[in-house]
């Protein structure tokens, strides 16, 4: 069946794909706003934020598995207007998120030079990361619930609401950011300490505007009989789906932090470079972002009402359109490297030119992360399909590319480009597979009513 033939595929593709954009957008923006302010303050504390930075990326990997896992299943459910198993799912999802959104609080506050030491051996470094982790400690905590309830909220026609309670949040932290950093309105300039109470604070307001909304006569409601008890067959497929979904954030995720152990042992000069690269592709990003996120909840609703056809022919339409948006990031991102070479006026003469040529490579790495995200993010899960990301990147990440890195940096000493390049080769290296296994048309299943996963 042609897309043509399927009149709301753009209306509900914008709809979903826009305010999730906006919302990654203003997410981004927060790490842009830390590391600019910071970076005005010294090259130390913009590397120092931006190490302690992974421990919350570790504990997003989590949060990831997790809501995919229950997005496949809400879209679908949310496709045949299944409200009280859309509410099931959320119970499964917080009795699972809460507990390691706790683990990781408890982790930060207690042993922060722990956690910086295994990103950095620098001692100046660490002792910056030190009281951040501890300020932003309690923000992982309240994560754990309000950015379940706000995926929840997007598969089931929610999606601006949802952006909206979030940008919020995100609006907030960046003003907080610029008051608490550098002492505006009154405020004591509190530095990188600063950046971390932004961040609690603007969390906070997050989950305040979550449990307002839940409360609403109508809308998907946190139920105790939910959270404390399952629904035995639903409770399996969650569990079938999120598992895989967990070992492949866990397997990408730690071989990213891998890389960043690996970039952070190169120098306080990569460091830097590599966090201002990596912000920028991240903002470029947003509307594949909001376009792998998107392109699930749109198939996934499909192939919940049992329009297998139809689903299909709007996998094959996002594919194209995945390979556009992420041309056109990465065109935009060498058409900033001037502007970012400007920005980066603090930066010693050698982050600088690392700074060029990293550029260059995250261009092609664009393309290809824009591809994954739907396919690997969107529509292979949506049909339940989750075990390829896992072996992909299993095989990919940790067999062929953090070795290598890892030799050409420590044992043949190469240069820090060389190193790079080798490290952002692991969006480009999989797409042969992923194209091979879409083909294949394993994804296109219908999950609901118990089906098998």
């Amino acid at each position: 069946m042609r897309i043509r033939s399927d009149p709301p595929f753009w209306k509900e593709l914008f709809t979903l794909v826009l305010p999730i954009a906006l919302q990654a957008l203003l997410t981004s923006l927060v790490s842009a706003s830390d590391a600019l302010m910071l970076g005005l303050l010294d090259q130390s504390a913009l590397s120092a934020i931006s190490l302690a930075g992974q421990v919350q990326f570790v504990l997003s990997l989590f949060h990831a598995a997790f809501m995919i896992g229950a997005s496949t299943l809400a879209a679908q459910y949310w496709g045949i207007r299944d409200v009280d198993s859309v509410e099931q799912i959320l119970g499964l999802y917080l009795r699972w998120s809460l507990p390691v959104s706790l683990l990781f609080t408890a982790a930060a506050l207690g042993a922060p030079e722990l956690l910086m030491r295994v990103f950095t051996g620098d001692p100046a470094l660490i002792q910056l990361g030190i009281p951040y982790l501890r300020m932003v400690s309690p923000s992982y905590l309240m994560m754990g619930f309000s950015q379940m309830y706000l995926n929840i909220m997007k598969n089931s026609g929610q999606v601006l609401r949802s952006a909206l309670y979030s940008s919020a949040a995100v609006v907030l932290n960046i003003g907080l950011n610029l008051c608490l950093i550098f002492g505006w309105m009154g405020l004591p300039a509190l530095g990188i300490l600063g950046a971390a109470l932004a961040t609690t604070l603007s969390r906070a307001v997050e989950l305040l505007l979550c449990l307002c909304h839940c409360r609403r006569p109508g809308q998907i409601q946190v139920r105790p009989k939910s959270v404390l008890r399952r629904r035995r067959s639903l409770s399996t497929q969650f569990t079938r789906l999120m598992l895989p979904v967990l070992a492949n954030e866990i397997t990408w995720g730690c071989g990213c932090s891998m890389a960043s152990v690996i970039m952070g042992h190169l120098g306080s000069d990569a460091v830097a470079a590599n966090a201002i690269v990596s912000i920028v592709r991240t903002i470029l990003l947003c509307f594949c972002t909001g376009l792998g996120a998107g392109s699930g909840i749109l198939v996934g609703n499909r192939l919940g009402a049992g329009a297998l056809e139809q689903a299909k022919a709007c996998g094959q339409r996002l594919i194209r359109i995945s390979l556009l948006s992420g041309a056109i990031a990465g065109g935009t991102l060498l058409a900033l490297t001037p502007l970012l070479l400007r920005l980066g006026g603090n930066l010693t003469g050698q982050a600088t030119q690392y700074l060029r040529a990293m550029t260059g490579i995250s261009a092609l790495y664009l393309v290809g992360k824009s591809l994954n995200g739907v396919l690997i993010g969107g529509l292979f899960c949506a049909g339940g399909d989750t075990r390829f990301g896992f072996l992909c990147d299993l095989i990919n990440l940790w067999c062929v590319i953090i070795p290598l890195a890892a030799l050409a940096a420590f044992v043949l000493k190469w240069p820090v480009m060389a190193v790079y390049l080798i490290l952002n080769f692991d969006e480009i290296g999989k797409i042969p597979f992923e194209i091979a296994h879409y083909r294949k048309y394993k994804w296109l299943r219908n999950l609901t009513h118990g089906g098998a996963v």
